[in-house]
């Protein structure tokens, strides 16, 4: 197919569009932009008063959604939770470290549970504080108010399908139950 040539009316308005353009890569080479005669005193007037066309707003990169541990797993899953019929394939147990040690301990033991395939991983945190007068006394139940955030940030939240309260015959108030997600 044969290209056929601008106007001078249609090279006009091809170079005024072509100077409110900005390129998408600031290192683009520019493109020559064709010279032409002057325009009409009319044409010249004309083409100052009408605007630029509206730029498109900016989208922000698509983000897959992230996966949320479930409030309530399968009616299997519940049973077995409620009964205690449920055997952890590991545990940790984070007493008697500070958050900064415990937070990294988490982080393994999950990473560590996964490369294993485990699917329940028990998280010994010690029981909350029983009144807010002993919470003031000492740090007890401050790795239990911690624990929600750091499994929130991990890098490992999209593999978490569940966290739970653990059995009484587990550690009850004073554990939790993450029910990991099989790999995909």
């Amino acid at each position: 197919m044969a290209r056929r040539r601008l106007s001078s009316e249609e090279e006009a308005l091809w170079s005024a569009l072509a100077r409110t353009v900005r390129p998408i890569r600031p290192s683009a080479r520019p493109v020559a932009i064709p010279t032409t005669a002057p325009l009409p005193i009319e044409q010249q007037v004309k083409t100052r008063l009408t605007p630029p066309p509206p730029r498109p707003a900016k989208s922000p990169p698509a983000v897959p959604p992230t996966r949320t541990p479930a409030a309530v797993l399968d009616t299997g899953w519940e049973r077995r939770i409620r009964s205690g019929s449920i055997s952890p394939d590991a545990s940790i147990d984070l007493h008697e470290h500070t958050l900064s040690a415990a937070h990294a301990r988490l982080n393994q033991a999950i990473a560590a549970a996964l490369a294993r395939d485990a699917r329940v991983l028990l998280v010994v945190t010690g029981k909350p504080p029983k009144s807010a007068a002993t919470h003031d006394k000492g740090r007890r139940g401050a790795i239990r108010g911690e624990i929600g955030h750091w499994l929130e940030t991990t890098p490992y939240a999209d593999r978490i399908a569940s966290v739970r309260v653990a059995h009484p015959r587990h550690g009850g108030e004073g554990a939790l139950y993450l029910i990991l997600r099989r790999k995909k």
